[in-house]
């Protein structure tokens, strides 16, 4: 599921940075690595391991997209033009050239199991020697990949997949701004214009089976006032979204693979929980969100994203460098709705697969597989290996197979300390953003009110686009679910303290 993205920006935020550093402290997130592990990762980095069966692909002329700042890329992409549709090749970092079974590195990224975000930087899978450097598809350098052909009818559908191992060599590393501007002028070359007309067929079929992708904006915390900070947002370019749905794709195909096979690791995810619907509508009228009687989630979603608009908006709107724009309190929406795709986990067999009820990721509508970033997710690594024994109808490696029935508890271990550090920095931010505000009154909507304590709940806000709890007191008899409340900020910090309010 998509994460809210934050970072700090134009300030050196001490205070921030300060409470950020305690929050990594007691979830026990560090960047560093034990020194066996670093050992491991630089010999590896210097010498891989040598794969069976690679084919040389490096006259594929792949390219990455990233903006700048990004992580070091772990796929590659080039789409081209085939009788009777399309054809898309995806290039996976290959980490098995690099980590060794059993060793130290292999045991220390079971331990993290995935890349935690914070505002100030990352807790990383892999060693920089390796996700910076030895394992990431940079351009104009040999790297061992897996190499995914995903061949697509005129329609966009996939009628066929294969997977190999290869080397590769990525051509350039793009920046989405810099794509999208040639692709909005008409001076962008076919690769690039395939990559948009491939990934408007897939959010075609994406919506024709019921399924959503949600494009999450990133949000910027910026100095405001005399040390105070704002929320800016950075809404994903349409470019970014195209881009996301061949990993989507790919992900999709390679659920398919495993499943025909009868042994894998599937990404699954229940339907919303009674409620979550509820609570979001409440939501979208606390900040403004249109969401007309008898719309469906999906429809309002695919409304605000960004990337499925008409250019333009009013004065106010946060532009993107295509000129697609969305309002903040809009963006603020979006995140929100990241909340609804929760409860996501990983379902692995071996023999007989389970029944599609099982195996079904719900946002999606459809069967799926984290495949598509190795350098950030640990389980990406074992997929990719079955994938490849799949298409070769082979068996997969006994290292992998005897890993699966530990993998979903690990992932989830690593997923829970994600959402820990994400919530820790949402109260963080929240805090940082009303700082020195203590005592105003601002208009708000309840949008929960607990269920044991009417009193209690939580308020949204519109200006700042901002929640946080509200507790009326034992006397009063309950809060207005789902109603406008004028509340009073009776707390906001120093610190980890998140804000509180009390009805105005």
């Amino acid at each position: 599921m998509p994460r809210r993205s934050l970072h700090l920006s134009g300030t050196d935020g001490a205070g921030l940075r300060a409470a950020l550093g305690d929050l990594r402290a007691e979830l026990g997130l560090s960047a560093a690595f034990p020194p066996a592990v670093l050992a491991e990762a630089e010999q590896a980095a210097a010498h891989p391991r040598p794969l069976p069966n690679g084919v040389d692909a490096t006259d594929l002329p792949l390219f990455t997209l990233a903006p700048p700042g990004a992580p070091g890329p772990d796929r590659a992409v080039y789409p081209e033009r085939r009788p009777g549709g399309f054809r898309v090749y995806l290039a996976v970092a290959d980490l098995n050239a690099f980590v060794v079974p059993g060793g130290a590195l292999d045991t220390e990224t079971h331990r993290r199991a995935v890349t935690v975000d914070l505002p100030d930087g990352r807790v990383p899978l892999h060693p920089d020697v390796l996700g910076e450097g030895a394992a990431a598809l940079l351009p104009d350098r040999d790297r061992p990949a897996l190499l995914h052909q995903l061949d697509l009818d005129e329609f966009g559908e996939l009628v066929f997949t294969d997977v190999r191992r290869a080397v590769v060599r990525s051509r350039a590393r793009l920046e989405p701004a810099a794509v999208q501007r040639e692709l909005d002028s008409g001076a962008a070359e076919e690769p690039l214009t395939l990559l948009r007309d491939i990934g408007l067929l897939r959010q075609e079929v994406e919506e024709a089976r019921g399924g959503i992708s949600l494009d999450a904006p990133e949000q910027r915390i910026v100095p405001h006032g005399h040390g105070g900070y704002a929320l800016e947002y950075r809404v994903p370019l349409p470019v970014e979204t195209w881009y996301a749905q061949i990993a989507l794709l790919t992900g999709t195909a390679a659920a398919g693979l495993m499943l025909a096979a009868g042994t894998g690791i599937l990404r699954t995810r229940p339907a919303a929980p009674d409620g979550a619907v509820g609570r979001l509508r409440r939501v979208a009228r606390a900040l403004g969100v249109e969401w007309p009687h008898g719309t469906s989630y999906a429809e309002v979603v695919r409304s605000r994203s960004p990337a499925r608009r008409a250019p333009a908006g009013p004065a106010g709107e946060v532009p993107t460098a295509a000129g697609t724009a969305v309002p903040p309190h809009h963006a603020a929406f979006l995140l929100e709705c990241t909340g609804l795709l929760r409860g996501a986990g990983y379902t692995a067999f071996d023999g007989d697969p389970p029944g599609p009820a099982a195996v079904r990721h719900a946002a999606l509508a459809d069967d799926y597989a984290h495949c598509t970033a190795p350098l950030r997710r640990l389980v990406d690594r074992y997929t990719g290996e079955l994938c490849l024994a799949a298409a070769e109808g082979a068996e997969p490696p006994e290292w992998v197979r005897a890993a699966l029935p530990a993998l979903p508890a690990e992932m989830a271990r690593g997923a829970a300390r994600a959402d820990a550090a994400e919530r820790g920095a949402a109260d963080l931010v929240r805090t940082a953003v009303l700082r020195g505000r203590v005592g105003e009154v601002f208009d708000g909507w309840v949008v929960e009110v607990h269920p044991d304590t009417p009193t209690r709940g939580t308020v949204q806000l519109r200006e700042p686009a901002v929640s946080g709890p509200v507790d009326a007191g034992p006397h009063a008899s309950g809060l207005p679910l789902g109603g406008p409340l004028r509340v009073r900020l009776a707390a906001a910090g120093p610190g980890r303290t998140p804000p509180r309010f009390t009805p105005a």
